[in-house]
């Protein structure tokens, strides 16, 4: 069994999992905003949709669901192919800080997300 540090998972199968679920939610989410959308909306019924408790607790779901979606996503590829060998001797240290780069933006992703959802 191969184990990386930076996985989100604890292996393979788990992060297959977090994608699966994680795009499910993603999917419902992108549902509820197109049905949302569909019946016509003006700025006082999207505040007060966005208002309730559920549909911030909902969305925060699809912030959290996106960022562990893209980080398992993007640290597959990374994985796969940036390669020492692809990228000479300078491969490790090039995938290494791409991963460190994509973490710091998904971070402040969320925290810019948690912001605006709950007015922090």
């Amino acid at each position: 069994m191969v184990t990386a540090v930076t996985s989100l998972g604890r292996n393979g199968l788990a992060d297959w999992l977090i994608q699966r679920v994680t795009g499910v939610i993603l999917l419902a989410y992108f549902l509820f905003i197109a049905w949302a959308i569909a019946g016509g909306v003006d700025y006082p019924s999207w505040k007060a949709l966005f208002e309730q408790t559920w549909v911030k607790v909902f969305s925060l779901m699809a912030l959290l669901s996106l960022a562990a979606h893209a980080w398992i996503g993007l640290w597959a590829v990374l994985t796969d192919y940036l390669t020492e060998r692809l990228m000479g001797s300078t491969g490790n240290f090039l995938r290494i800080t791409s991963q460190l780069v994509i973490a710091l933006g998904i971070f402040i992703y969320v925290v810019l997300g948690v912001q605006i959802l709950w007015g922090y």
